[in-house]
């Protein structure tokens, strides 16, 4: 019986690293449509969504079974609950690729007010937070949780830069509002990303010690 639980978790491990490359990729291919001004990318992104959206709901089911029938003990019911809240997160940053993406189709018509720098590093940093996220809960690694939660200040700041700059470019010339709304707004969703990355990271950190949020949980 055990031998079986232990190969649905594993199959776990394994589902839940699909979802996050699913993820990974739509951040990453949302930041290409903006930097190349490719609507067909950023289209790619919307119309992917629902594979994440189903790898969510497979994991969830695998995630009840496991709890329904294999009665897990509390170190892999934090295991199993942590995954859960996961994918929630994991499901909503590829909501905001989409809604990243959306944005994009909508600036592929205009030359850009100024040359994008800090949004695509935002990208990148997100992404790193996402990979790393999810490595340390396969792994079990705590340090790599605390080291995810930490660079969100990377991303926070980057954040900062670009609505300086923005808000610069619409006091030099208020022609430029509606463009720098629509980027920072994509700046915005980026920032957002990185708090969910830390949320699955402040879960890896549950399903190993049983602390959310420095309160013991289980």
């Amino acid at each position: 019986m055990r031998s079986r639980f232990d190969e649905q978790l594993v199959q776990l491990n394994h589902s839940l690293i699909e979802m996050g490359a699913l993820v990974e990729r739509a951040i990453a291919s949302a930041a290409k449509a903006l930097i190349t001004q490719d609507a067909e990318i950023a289209r790619s992104v919307i119309a992917g969504d629902s594979a994440i959206n189903d790898k969510e709901k497979e994991i969830e089911s695998l995630c009840l079974k496991l709890i329904l029938n294999q009665q897990p003990v509390a170190r892999d019911l934090r295991q199993i609950s942590a995954a859960l809240k996961m994918i929630t997160d994991m499901e909503r940053i590829g909501d905001q690729a989409e809604d990243i993406s959306e944005l994009c189709i909508a600036l592929t018509a205009e030359e850009y007010i100024k040359k994008l720098e800090h949004i695509p590093l935002m990208a990148e940093a997100t992404i790193k937070m996402v990979t790393e996220s999810i490595d340390a809960f396969v792994k079990k690694d705590l340090e790599l949780a605390q080291a995810v939660i930490d660079y969100d200040n990377v991303v926070d700041e980057l954040y900062i830069t670009v609505k300086k700059d923005l808000i610069e470019l619409v006091h030099t010339d208020v022609k430029n509002g509606e463009q720098a709304f629509d980027l920072l707004q994509i700046a915005k969703y980026y920032e957002r990303i990185g708090d969910h990355a830390v949320n699955i990271a402040e879960w890896v950190i549950f399903s190993i010690t049983g602390m959310h949020k420095d309160k013991q949980v289980l």
